[in-house]
């Protein structure tokens, strides 16, 4: 079970080009509170691309 305060979330990345959902992560939001922006891969674009934190 998660604890009472517990500071993880689940995120979605999206694809800054194509704008494709890919990929669902945890994050700490005490340690990082902006958004997050990962070079990740684009099975829609086939290629290596921005993914950004939706909002």
């Amino acid at each position: 079970m998660a604890k009472k305060g517990e500071a993880r979330t689940l995120i979605t990345l999206k694809c800054s080009v194509c704008g494709e959902e890919n990929y669902r992560l945890s994050k700490n939001k005490k340690n990082t509170p902006e958004r997050l922006s990962l070079k990740k891969y684009c099975s829609r674009c086939q290629t290596t691309t921005e993914h950004t934190e939706k909002k």
